[in-house]
């Protein structure tokens, strides 16, 4: 098994971010955290906020938020990923690795024993850019911790094969604007398919696609659009904050639309 090492961390109300080092000297992202069960079922409460103090413990959902890549090279105008001077893909048992060092934090509580344990695809990278990888972690994941639930994001990679994404694996895909050409300048990827194309996706999975916007400001966010491509009965509608660092502050993009904060 791939070495990790921890170099910092920070820690949240629900959680912890570490900052760790492959064995040849890469930096990985990772993320330990939780939520009350209730919040799972955001779609039926039409939103996703918590409703009071109480943050659940990792019996309830736990989550570990691994990296596919150190750095990236896609270049998103705000995030500070694409900032990093070198970037490779991660190995699958660099990825899995990861998800080993934040169990090894928890002796006293199996990660099968909460409610819901999940894998988010979500930090440093674009999963389908290195999707050999990604797949041989999940079904490593999958025979070691039977009833993960994987969820993997993508801006949207042209000619990307979804067939595989069934049953306890759901797909998020990465639009942050609902104007091509606005999307076009906050993700700078050309190989990316259209919004009209990606709204034509349609999965095996045990839970809709989600749609992930983090709306820079309001003209990002188109209703009618919206309607016209995603299928309601298909996709899942979220709405995210922008993190402010030194790369989103470069490019002027404030705080975004959607005002929110981290727990601390």
């Amino acid at each position: 098994m791939k070495t990790l090492t921890e170099k910092r961390s920070k820690k949240f109300a629900n959680g912890v971010v570490y900052a760790l080092e492959t064995s040849d000297g890469y930096p990985v992202e990772v993320t330990d955290t939780y939520l009350p069960f209730y919040t799972k079922d955001a779609i039926g409460r039409h939103q996703n906020t918590l409703t009071h103090k109480d943050l659940g413990d990792r019996t309830h959902r736990w989550m570990i938020g691994v990296s596919v890549m150190s750095g990236c090279p896609v270049g998103c105008k705000f995030c500070a990923t694409g900032n990093l001077p070198r970037w490779k893909n991660l190995t699958a048992e660099e990825i899995v690795a990861q998800i080993e060092f934040v169990l090894s934090k928890h002796k006293k509580i199996a990660f099968t024993d909460a409610k819901e344990y999940k894998i988010n695809y979500t930090r440093m990278g674009e999963p389908f850019l290195n999707i050999a990888e990604v797949r041989k972690a999940i079904e490593i994941i999958d025979k070691k911790y039977p009833g993960t639930h994987h969820y993997v994001s993508t801006i949207g990679i042209t000619k990307a094969d979804y067939s595989w994404i069934k049953d306890n694996i759901t797909l998020q895909v990465s639009l942050h604007s609902l104007i091509e050409d606005r999307r076009a300048w906050l993700i700078p990827w050309k190989n990316k398919a259209s919004i009209e194309a990606l709204g034509q996706i349609r999965t095996e999975s045990d839970l809709k696609t989600t749609v992930n916007l983090t709306l820079v400001d309001d003209a990002d966010f188109d209703i009618g659009l919206l309607h016209k491509y995603f299928d309601p009965n298909k996709f899942f509608i979220k709405l995210s904050p922008i993190n402010p660092n030194a790369v989103s502050s470069e490019n002027t993009l404030g705080d975004g639309a959607i005002h929110a904060q981290n727990l601390v």
